[in-house]
């Protein structure tokens, strides 16, 4: 179940102050930045590049993904592999907040997520 008003503009300005953080600084960015989506009950963050061959065309990779999960009220973390398909990321893959999610995805002790 996607989540409600209330919950959905929490976890957005959660996200947002996080990425604010990680992004490079303002003369890098058009070159590289740091985004973030939230679609139903996940939280996307992901790299912004121009494309190779059409610099006006931005390219996004992933870097990490977590999902809420209501019955247990707890966030899965998932990291993309080379095969381009997410997957539970194993030395934490469940959280207990979003901001614990952040932790992890800022220390990033396994190089999953920033490589």
């Amino acid at each position: 179940m996607a989540f409600n008003d209330i919950e959905r503009k929490r976890v957005e300005n959660a996200t947002a102050a996080f990425v604010e953080t990680v992004r490079p600084a303002a003369h890098i960015r058009p070159k590289l930045d740091i985004g973030y989506r939230v679609e139903n009950q996940a939280v996307f963050i992901f790299e912004v590049r121009p494309s190779f061959r059409d610099p006006d065309t931005k390219h996004e990779g992933a870097v990490a993904k977590a999902v809420f999960v209501r019955k247990s009220n707890n966030w899965k973390i998932y990291w993309m592999r080379q095969d381009l398909k997410w997957h539970s990321y194993p030395p934490k893959p469940i959280v207990s907040s979003l901001d614990a999610f952040f932790e992890e995805v800022s220390a990033d002790p396994n190089a999953c997520f920033w490589g």
